[in-house]
């Protein structure tokens, strides 16, 4: 049997992870084994780390984001065989479940959140994707949050109705972005001056900047008319929360907002009654939702180019030891990318 590694988190805000033998993984009912071949880093990692947040009982080992190779496929599995190339998103987050984690040489996924990738696609392209499709389509797609229609892999019937996702070139916000417009909605975002012509390049109608003294009234301006179907807040900070509230204000439009989960612990209790949460890195999608989005739409839609693996991976390490470095540059923070370790 293969050798697993991981890099463990030993203790609450223990700096650094420690690269150590880990349990090779079983695929359970409905599971995969994949081999990790790069892992994609998300500010809840850095988050957990110095914070000493969710996770309660150690060792553990964090990621969300995983792009490799199936090795092994447990029962009822019916969409994947051994030697595929895949992406998935791997979302234990206590030691109950550390197999279901990224940041080792093999991983469990559920097939329900896991998709064939295409042979153009490379592991670290695949890799930014899966956190960031999981998070935007749960608050997107599910009935007890945004409810819009699902997206379709052939040009969708405009619905009339316009979303506007707040960051758009963060990976959630360029996932959320692309889902939307996939599901027929016009879609309006925000973005760094700099990044304006990537959000319209993967389906935005509209870029405002966030730095900008008068992106308040800009927005409003172009939401006058329109008939709005909610907004996505990939931020969910301060910073994006006060805006928002003001913009709706402006037009009096009391639609629902849906918002990442505050890892850094900032309240989102003034949007109530409006605001819902995005289920994000500690639940999955509802089978619905997973079912249109990661079965029916995350293969085709990569094949034909209707969903890009953007923001653009940046290479910053091969191997479980790097995976430290990679985080700890997160932490410092980046604009429209995403960091990737090659295992």
């Amino acid at each position: 049997m293969a050798q697993n590694q991981a890099a463990w988190l030993t203790g609450a805000s223990v700096h650094p992870f420690r690269v150590q033998d880990a349990p090779y993984p079983t695929a359970g009912p409905g599971e995969v084994v994949i081999q990790n071949a790069a892992v994609a880093i998300n500010p809840v990692d850095w988050k957990i780390q110095s914070y000493g947040i969710f996770i309660t009982e150690f060792p553990s080992i964090l990621g969300e984001d995983a792009a490799g190779v199936v090795v092994d496929v447990g029962p009822g599995v019916t969409r994947f065989t051994k030697g595929q190339r895949v992406l998935a998103y791997t979302h234990g987050l206590s030691t109950k479940n550390i197999t279901q984690t990224s940041f080792q040489k093999y991983s469990v996924a559920a097939e329900a959140v896991t998709a064939a990738i295409p042979d153009s696609l490379s592991f670290e392209q695949a890799s930014v994707l899966p956190l960031a499709v999981s998070t935007a389509s749960a608050g997107l797609f599910q009935d007890d949050h945004l409810a819009l229609p699902f997206p379709s892999v052939t040009p969708s019937k405009p619905t009339g109705k316009t979303l506007l996702v707040w960051g758009g070139a963060s990976s959630v916000g360029a996932a959320a972005v692309q889902l939307a417009a996939a599901a027929g909605l016009n879609v309006i975002s925000t973005a760094s001056a700099h990044n304006h012509e990537l959000v319209k390049s993967i389906g935005a109608s509209a870029v405002f900047d966030y730095n900008s003294p008068t992106v308040v009234d800009d927005i409003a301006s172009a939401l006058a008319s329109a008939d709005v179907a909610g907004v996505y807040d990939a931020i969910s900070l301060p910073s994006s929360f006060e805006p928002i509230k003001a913009i709706l204000e402006k037009i009096n439009a009391k639609v629902g907002i849906a918002t990442v989960l505050p890892y850094s612990g900032e309240s989102t209790a003034h949007f109530a009654p409006t605001s819902v949460h995005a289920a994000s890195i500690v639940k999955e999608p509802h089978k619905k939702v997973s079912d249109a989005v990661w079965r029916d739409f995350v293969t085709k839609a990569l094949e034909n180019g209707h969903l890009k693996a953007k923001p653009d991976p940046e290479v910053v390490g091969k191997g479980l030891g790097d995976i430290q470095k990679a985080v700890d540059l997160l932490k410092k923070g980046v604009s429209a990318k995403k960091l990737v370790v090659t295992l």
